[in-house]
């Protein structure tokens, strides 16, 4: 944290402030979740306007082609509102005049949401900072304030104009969430007691391999406990017959880059025995009795007791992913008890991922050491990989940077 100012570094009385945070949220029945994302962000922007400042929130719903894009943030504007207990406006653009005269206008104290970062097709495109910083969105933005306030995690490992192009040009500062976050994995990476447990679970197994291949190789880990669609691929693997279920990974084309953990197999725990639906109710099936004509829903009881027993004598435990389809009733018992149980070990823990943040709400878990609000960056984080958005913040602005290289030559 010494190489990168915070908010305690910053007189904010008086100051535009241009702050990027991650309310990506579900969607369901049209209706915008309010999960703990909201919550941890709306504390460090209410903050932010209660010291005086002017304050512009850039964040994103989903990418274009997901049918839980949005364009127009109007709901979770609300959201934010209701839970700062203060107006907050809502502009249906980004950096068009509409964007730009609100802005203009506004005066200490009031917050402003813009629409979707994301509505603007360059966002997302690959691109350094000092690319990203001459593309129009922050060109036309950027000009508008004193400083830039990055305060999500779990948008920092993409290289995206919202996230490394106004560093480039403005002066940056780490926000709350971020700075509690990055405090956690500087923790958990400078002191790993052993035993180490990953315990890996959820729909997203891309973001683990990296995690994978740095702990096994490196020696760090002790234990890997696969839940979720990460065990049902790695069975797949292995080549076990799961029958239904092999199609389904096969369909959803899961099984396409799987053999980068064949190598890492061996360092796996298995589920004993998983969970179906059988005429609307909950059945357990043994790893014996497969192939099964229907889907695997959850991790069965015998796998949890065997887990339990790895996490309560485990020193550090990293969690990512849900253990099953938890929102389908009956089927949140191995994400429930598996929480649970990492909540009441004496092991530093680490829950990230969406997912397992709303779960961790839900069931009321509680001792945990760090909720993080990511998924995919912390996983990189904790493996050693440098995150964009992190390492433009450690940097500074250009000019900032420049002159300090001037300075350094003439010496």
């Amino acid at each position: 944290m010494a190489e990168m100012k915070t908010l305690a570094d910053v007189k904010l009385k008086g100051k535009k402030v241009l702050i990027r945070v991650d309310l990506n949220a579900s969607i369901i029945d049209g209706k915008v979740q309010k999960g703990p994302r909201f919550r941890r962000h709306a504390a460090t922007i209410k903050e932010i306007s209660q010291k005086g400042a002017k304050v512009v929130v850039l964040a994103h719903q989903k990418r274009r082609e997901n049918p839980e894009y949005m364009e127009s943030l109007e709901k979770h504007a609300q959201i934010l509102a209701d839970l700062m207990g203060k107006k907050v406006h809502y502009v249906d653009d980004l950096f068009g005049k509409e964007a730009i005269e609100a802005i203009k206008n506004m005066k200490p104290k009031e917050i402003i949401l813009l629409k979707n970062t994301r509505s603007y097709k360059e966002e997302t495109i690959k691109k350094s900072p000092h690319r990203h910083s001459k593309c129009e969105f922050v060109k036309k933005l950027a000009p508008l304030f004193d400083i830039f306030v990055q305060d999500a995690l779990s948008i920092c490992h993409r290289s995206h104009a919202s996230v490394v192009g106004f560093p480039e040009v403005l002066p940056s500062y780490v926000g709350r969430v971020l700075e509690k976050e990055l405090a956690s994995i500087a923790k958990a990476n400078k002191n790993l007691e052993r035993p180490l447990t990953l315990i890996l679970g959820g729909a997203k197994i891309g973001d683990y391999f990296g995690l994978i291949k740095r702990y096994i190789e490196e020696e760090k880990v002790d234990y890997i406990l696969t839940t979720g669609v990460l065990s049902l691929v790695a069975m797949a693997v292995k080549g076990v017959n799961m029958g239904k279920q092999n199609k389904i990974l096969q369909d959803q084309g899961l099984l396409k880059n799987a053999k980068e953990i064949e190598q890492y197999l061996y360092k796996f725990s298995f589920p004993n025995d998983f969970a179906v639906e059988f005429k609307g109710k909950r059945e357990e099936i043994a790893i014996e009795d497969l192939p099964t004509d229907y889907p695997l829903l959850d991790i069965g009881q015998a796998t949890i007791e065997k887990y339990k027993k790895i996490i309560e004598k485990s020193k550090t435990i990293f969690v990512k992913g849900s253990a099953g389809n938890y929102e389908r009733k009956g089927f949140d018992s191995g994400t429930k008890q598996i929480l649970a149980e990492v909540g009441k070990s004496k092991a530093f823990s680490i829950v990230g991922g969406g997912e397992t943040t709303t779960a961790v709400e839900r069931y009321k878990i509680t001792g945990i050491n760090h909720i993080s609000l990511s998924g995919g960056a912390l996983l990189q984080a904790l493996s050693g990989e440098k995150l964009p958005g992190i390492e433009i913040l450690k940097k500074g602005r250009k000019e900032k940077r420049e002159k300090k290289e001037t300075k350094q030559n003439k010496k």
